[in-house]
């Protein structure tokens, strides 16, 4: 992993993105969150415990409830990269796939 990829790492803090919305919505705790964004309060913990990554539509989600910006969202959880960068594969059309017939020129499907 370069050292880059850990620092990044290091930075990333969903709690603090969590208890801020806490304080900033004057709510209890995490289940009264779970119910101002409309997901399971189990999507809460396993964002808690660094086991699901807060998604684009949950911080969508984040953004519509609260009024804060996407930009100070991802702030509080320590994402401050500029760019995204989509894989090679992602973006690119899929290939139709090979229509292959059998010897006798029947698609295998007819025997």
């Amino acid at each position: 992993m370069t050292e880059h990829a850990l620092s990044s790492q290091e930075s990333y803090d969903p709690n603090r993105l969590l208890d801020t919305l806490l304080e900033r919505m004057n709510l209890k705790n995490d289940a009264a969150l779970s119910r101002m964004l409309e997901v399971a309060p189990p999507v809460i913990s396993k964002i808690r415990h660094r086991r699901l990554p807060i998604g684009a539509s949950l911080l969508i989600r984040m953004h519509e409830t609260t009024g804060m910006s996407i930009r100070e969202l991802r702030d509080l959880m320590g994402d401050r990269r500029t760019k995204y960068r989509l894989s090679d594969a992602q973006g690119k059309p899929k290939a139709p796939p090979a229509e292959q017939a059998p010897a006798g020129g029947q698609p295998s499907h007819f025997h």
